[in-house]
C-alpha cells in the first residue's frame, strides 16, 4: 500500500481508561446533557433492559441536585433503577432495586446507611460487587476495540482495580475482541500469557468520601512491592495525594509508581513527586468536558492548582496524558487539543501555565504502557508493527489534531482499521 505522503507513527497509547466501562456506556441510557427535570422524565418514562433493571450514567450532582433512593422512588418506583456518578465511583438505586439485592446488600462495605441504618440508595465503588450479584454476562469489548482502534489506539491501561477485572480482559483479547495491547491494573496477577497481555501496576483508590488510615494505605502499597508491583494511586484531592505520598514514604518506593489524575498539585506537592520520582498519569479531556464545574465547584485556593501539566513537567516529573473513558473522552486527538488549549466548554482558560504544546502531549501518548511519560516509542526495523498511519504530514495533522486524519491503524503488522486502503 502507498502512504501517499501520510505520516507513519507508532501507535497511541492511553495510559488510563476502563474498558468494560465503556462497553457498559454503550447500553445504557446516557443522562449527561440532561437537566433534573429531565433526568426525573427520563427515569420515569425509561424501560427495563435484557437483565431487568434499568441503567443510567452520567449522573452529575452538580447538574442534577442529591439523589437518594428517596428521590428515585419518587420517579421509578416499579422498576429497579442504578444511575451511576459521571466520577464511577457511586451508584444510586431505588427501593426495587435495594429489594432486588437483598440481603446480599446488607453484606457490602459501601452500603451508606442513615443514623437509623436504612440504605440511603447510595452504594460506594460497588461495581465489581454489583457484577457478581447481578450475575449477568460481562459486555462485549469488540466495539470498544473496533472504535479505539478507529482513532489510532494500540496500547490501552485498564485501570479497573477490582479482582477479576484482568481475568475478563484477558478473555477479550484472547477472543479477539480486543486487538490492542492490554495493560491492567486489576488486583489479578497470576493472568494466562498473552503476547498482548501484560500485568502492570496495582491500582489503589485514596477515596475522598472514606480516606484510608496510614497504616493501611502504606501496608498495602507494601504488600504490592513485596510481590514486584509498582502501585498507581487514584488521588483527585491535595488531602489524598498527600497522604499518598506520606504512605510511600512510609512503605518505600518501587521503580513504576504513580499517581493517577493528581488533580490539585501545588508547587511543594509537585517537587514532592519528582523528588520521589513518582509518575503522573493526568486527563486534559476532563478540563474541556468539566473545567466549568471543577472551577464552579472547588476551594478558589485550589483553582491555581488544577489538573497540573505543565507545572509537573517543569518540576521534573514525568508526565503522560490519557482519558479516562469513559469517564472522559476516548478521542487522544481532542485529548491534543485540551492539553494544549485548557479550553472548558464556556471557552474559560483553565490554568494558562499548564497549557503543554500538541508535540509534547503526542510524546506522552507514545511512551510505553509500562513507561508513561517516558521516552516515545520509535518506527524502527525491528520494532513491533503497531503503528498509525494517517493521511497528511504529522506536522500538518497536529496543527489541527483531528481522527478523521487516522487512515490506517495496524497492531503486530496487521491492520486494525482501514482495510479499505489497501491498494
Amino acid at each position: 500500500m502507498e502512504g501517499e505522503g501520510g505520516a507513519l507513527l507508532p501507535g497511541l497509547a492511553d495510559h488510563h481508561l476502563h474498558l468494560a466501562a465503556m462497553a457498559a456506556q454503550q447500553a445504557s441510557l446516557d443522562v449527561s446533557t440532561l437537566s433534573r427535570y429531565g433526568l426525573a422524565s427520563a427515569l420515569a418514562g425509561a424501560v427495563d433492559g435484557e437483565d431487568g433493571w434499568v441503567r443510567a450514567v452520567g449522573y452529575d450532582d452538580v447538574v442534577h441536585g442529591d439523589l437518594d433512593r428517596t428521590v428515585l422512588d419518587g420517579w421509578n418506583h416499579v422498576l429497579p433503577v442504578r444511575v451511576q456518578h459521571r466520577s464511577g465511583a457511586l451508584w444510586l438505586v431505588n427501593s426495587p432495586a435495594l429489594e432486588r439485592l437483598g440481603a446480599l446488600a446488607a453484606a457490602h462495605a459501601g452500603i451508606e446507611r442513615d443514623a437509623t441504618g436504612r440504605p440511603t440508595g447510595r452504594l460506594w465503588r460497588a461495581d465489581a460487587w454489583l457484577r457478581e450479584v447481578l450475575g449477568g454476562r460481562p459486555p462485549s469489548l469488540r466495539a470498544v476495540g473496533a472504535r479505539l482502534a478507529a482513532l489510532g489506539v494500540t496500547h490501552v491501561t485498564d485501570a479497573t482495580p477490582d479482582q477479576g477485572a484482568g481475568g475478563l480482559l484477558a478473555e477479550a483479547v484472547r477472543r479477539e475482541e480486543l486487538p490492542q495491547r492490554v495493560m491492567t491494573m486489576a488486583a489479578d496477577a497470576g493472568l494466562p500469557p498473552h503476547p498482548r497481555l501484560s500485568v502492570g501496576p496495582l491500582k489503589l483508590v485514596v477515596a475522598d468520601h472514606a480516606l484510608p488510615d496510614l497504616d493501611d494505605l502504606s501496608g498495602r502499597i507494601r504488600r504490592a512491592h513485596t510481590g514486584g508491583r509498582p502501585v498507581a494511586v487514584h488521588c483527585v484531592t491535595r488531602t489524598a495525594l498527600a497522604l499518598t505520598l506520606a504512605a510511600l514514604d512510609r512503605a518505600g518506593r518501587l521503580d513504576g509508581d504513580r499517581v493517577e489524575h493528581c488533580a490539585v498539585a501545588d508547587r511543594g506537592a509537585a517537587a514532592e513527586l519528582a523528588a520521589r520520582r513518582i509518575r503522573v498519569v493526568t486527563q486534559p479531556t476532563l478540563v474541556a468536558l468539566r473545567g466549568d464545574a471543577y472551577w464552579e465547584r472547588v476551594d478558589p485556593a485550589d483553582r491555581p492548582d488544577l489538573w497540573r501539566y505543565a507545572g509537573l513537567l517543569r518540576a521534573g516529573v514525568r508526565v503522560a496524558a490519557s482519558s479516562d473513558a469513559p469517564y472522559g473522552d476516548p478521542d487522544p486527538w481532542t485529548g491534543l487539543r485540551a492539553a494544549s488549549e485548557r479550553l472548558t466548554a464556556s471557552g474559560r482558560v483553565l490554568g494558562a501555565d499548564e497549557r503543554v504544546s500538541v508535540e509534547v502531549a503526542l510524546r506522552g501518548m507514545l511512551s510505553s504502557l509500562d513507561d508513561p511519560g517516558g521516552p516515545a516509542r520509535r518506527v524502527a526495523v525491528g520494532r513491533p508493527a503497531d503503528l498509525v498511519l494517517l493521511d497528511r504530514p504529522l506536522r500538518e495533522a497536529l496543527r489541527a489534531p483531528d481522527a478523521d486524519h487516522v487512515r490506517v491503524t495496524f497492531i503486530e503488522g496487521r491492520i486494525v482499521h482501514g482495510a479499505q486502503y489497501l491498494g
